[in-house]
């Protein structure tokens, strides 16, 4: 009986001392495309979050705590992005970096308000998001990116400026994040007197869009503006120079991604498009970047926003002194700025971002750069 006393107190020792190790462990997600056609932003995604968690988990952690990252692929489908959501959630993980694109993130964030779990989405614009969120009493969705109708107010009066007189389209791939953006720029382009020659949706995915660029040349296109993603608007390009058209494409912040000369090729020569002020060029930014860039990945893209969530993440729990999201949510609607590698950000009462700023890019020779607009 002695014996069997001494070993039931050894397991009840084990027992209880087993899970010290990951009691201070605390779990973020990160969701987005990790596989598909828009891979490169799941991958941008996961790169810059787990440099975060890095950088973090070297200072000391959260108050002590070790990040670990749950990496989950959505592929961009509104479906899979909530099935991902609920087994996120199942597992009790109630930090969520993501999801990507608004067409996932809109249905996932349902998911997460209704279990509490702090939903932060460094890509996703569409207006929708944050807004049907703070309709339904859900404080705990919220995105460290801009908003659609702010990009369109930016690029829509420039567009109807520069271009005025000329023979403009807009054109979307139907979905939240591509129709959302064109309806933001024709909105704000329009309301600054220029309009469009021709408004339409196109079906993503397709690989022929040969009957487009003949439309397009019939009414002898100047500019295109295209709420979408790289695979569409490379095959766009390329299909259009086979037929001798050019015409200035402007695009939103989708084609950040070496993907997109990859499919353009030179016909991508010229490309315009709309993103943050580069988040590589502030300084500080310069050691994470270092960092990554001596890991093989270039911080491009959605990158950099990714890993200010995680320190966003990180510096919430810290000012609310726990790890309930509820509460760590209203820490950082607090209008107190918070230090990332994208700058200081600030979030408001909806969750979203104040004071965005945007710069115009313009691809050349395979690279993308800001120009003076």
């Amino acid at each position: 009986m002695k014996r069997l006393g001494i070993l039931s107190a050894a397991i009840v020792g084990l027992m209880m001392s087993a899970p010290v190790a990951f009691a201070d462990d605390i779990t973020f997600a990160v969701v987005g495309p990790m596989t598909g056609q828009l891979a490169t932003i799941g991958d941008q995604f996961k790169q810059g979050a787990q440099a975060a968690a890095d950088a973090i988990n070297a200072a000391g952690g959260v108050d002590g705590r070790q990040i670990k990252l749950d990496i989950e692929d959505d592929q961009c489908d509104p479906k899979q992005a909530v099935s991902v959501a609920n087994r996120i959630v199942a597992d009790g993980v109630m930090f969520i970096d993501g999801h990507a694109c608004s067409g996932s993130s809109i249905p996932a964030s349902a998911v997460y308000a209704e279990a509490g779990a702090l939903m932060m989405s460094p890509a996703s614009s569409n207006p929708v998001l944050t807004d049907a969120a703070a309709k339904a009493g859900w404080p705990t969705i919220m995105r460290l990116y801009t908003r659609d109708d702010a990009q369109g107010a930016f690029i829509g009066p420039w567009i109807a400026k520069k271009y005025a007189g000329k023979n403009v389209v807009i054109m979307h791939d139907k979905s939240a994040y591509g129709q959302g953006v064109a309806d933001a720029v024709k909105e704000t382009m329009n309301q600054n007197g220029l309009n469009e020659i021709l408004y339409e949706g196109i079906n993503a995915g397709e690989k022929d869009y040969a009957a487009l660029v003949t439309k397009l040349k019939g009414l002898k296109a100047d500019v295109v503006y295209f709420g979408g993603y790289h695979p569409e608007a490379g095959l766009i390009l390329r299909q259009s120079a086979e037929q001798d058209l050019k015409f200035q494409l402007i695009m939103p912040d989708s084609i950040a991604s070496p993907e997109f000369w990859q499919v353009a090729g030179p016909a991508g020569e010229g490309t315009m498009f709309v993103f943050p002020s580069d988040p590589q060029a502030k300084p500080e930014a310069k050691e994470a970047i270092e960092k990554i860039k001596a890991g093989g990945f270039v911080p491009e893209g959605f990158t950099l926003f990714s890993y200010a969530v995680i320190q966003a993440f990180a510096e919430g729990i810290k000012r609310a002194g726990s790890d309930d999201p509820a509460k760590v949510a209203e820490a950082l609607k607090n209008s107190q700025s918070i230090n990332t590698v994208v700058g200081p950000v600030t979030f408001d009462e909806k969750g979203d971002l104040k004071n965005a700023s945007y710069d115009i890019n313009q691809w050349h020779d395979g690279k993308y750069a800001p120009i003076q607009p």
